[in-house]
């Protein structure tokens, strides 16, 4: 996996899940507390999400064979579509049904001091975690808005620590709630609902993740700065007079399928034109290197006739 794939945040985030998700099933098990067993089961889930993405970075790196010609690219955006649904089934799910169990039959909350304690850890752990997220996002964002970039960005990795991190922090809050409402209440229940909140949180994460990564699945086009680059590249205005139309798919994050019907003269001998397409795929690597697979189809470009007036009055 490329730099771009945020491989730094990934690993980040893997050891403060790991350290958190230790914490607080030794919390839950000293107190009991339901809000306690979500998170860390959360903290358990996230964990496995990175391993996930990091097993699709390195699965992604292999050969293309005769039976996958454009290669492996998209194993990442197969692991992180599998990271939605571990997040929806084993994070949300489970903290729902866990939340709805604690309002039915309440208990005690034991020793507070645990969950308190390891709830502030693990948003010192989480913050680090986001940060590194953040930083490594930066510098692919630009000057898109955090919602544009999750929306458009080719590698899931970034998108899906961000948001991952995010609702981690914010399921944090929401465990403090209630363990804080459950100690000023004496009142169970709010460890329950704050347990509810939890799982709500984690199912609609997963699935604003799930319909991103779908989206890449069934495959995207280059960003329109990228097409616009590609189509200035394409044409030298002598042999290469215009591009008459152009698809683009890409094939992984860093990797982009271009076909194109170009315009060429039709004085042009083949020679001239095959030299003329090879100089185009040049250009075109130069201006959008992601741009591995290349076709270009040479053509004689007939502008459409103008429709015909129908006479007016009848």
């Amino acid at each position: 996996m490329s730099a771009s794939g945020g491989t730094k945040a990934i690993v980040a985030a893997l050891g403060a899940n790991l350290a958190i998700a230790v914490a607080k099933f030794v919390a839950f098990a000293f107190s009991g507390s339901s809000s306690m067993l979500a998170e860390g089961v959360h903290s358990v889930a996230d964990a496995g999400n990175q391993a996930l993405l990091l097993l699709g970075g390195k699965k992604a790196q292999k050969q293309a064979s005769e039976e996958h010609p454009f290669g492996y690219g998209r194993e990442r955006y197969i692991y992180g579509f599998l990271v939605s649904v571990v997040l929806f089934s084993v994070g949300g799910v489970f903290a729902l049904y866990e939340g709805y169990e604690k309002i039915k039959e309440p208990h005690p909350l034991e020793h507070w001091y645990w969950p308190v304690g390891v709830l502030v850890f693990a948003v010192v752990a989480e913050s680090f975690s986001f940060r590194t997220a953040i930083k490594e996002s930066n510098a692919l964002r630009g000057e898109q808005s955090w919602s544009s970039f999750i929306r458009t960005a080719k590698a899931p990795e970034l998108p899906v620590v961000l948001l991952e991190d995010f609702g981690a922090l914010v399921g944090l809050v929401l465990a403090l709630g209630g363990v804080g409402l459950t100690l000023a209440t004496g009142d169970s229940v709010w460890d329950g609902i704050g347990t509810l909140c939890i799982g709500t949180l984690l199912v609609l994460i997963a699935l604003v993740l799930a319909a991103e990564t779908k989206s890449l699945l069934l495959g995207e086009a280059a960003g329109p700065d990228q097409v616009a680059r590609i189509r200035e590249a394409a044409v030298d205005g002598e042999t290469v007079t215009r591009v008459i139309h152009m698809r683009t798919l890409h094939l992984g994050p860093e990797e982009l399928l271009v076909a194109a019907k170009i315009a060429v003269r039709g004085e042009d001998t083949a020679t001239q034109i095959a030299h003329a397409i090879d100089a185009a795929e040049a250009r075109i690597r130069e201006a959008v290197p992601i741009a591995r697979v290349i076709y270009l189809e040479p053509d004689i470009y007939q502008p459409e006739p103008l429709a015909q007036s129908s006479p007016s009055g009848v």
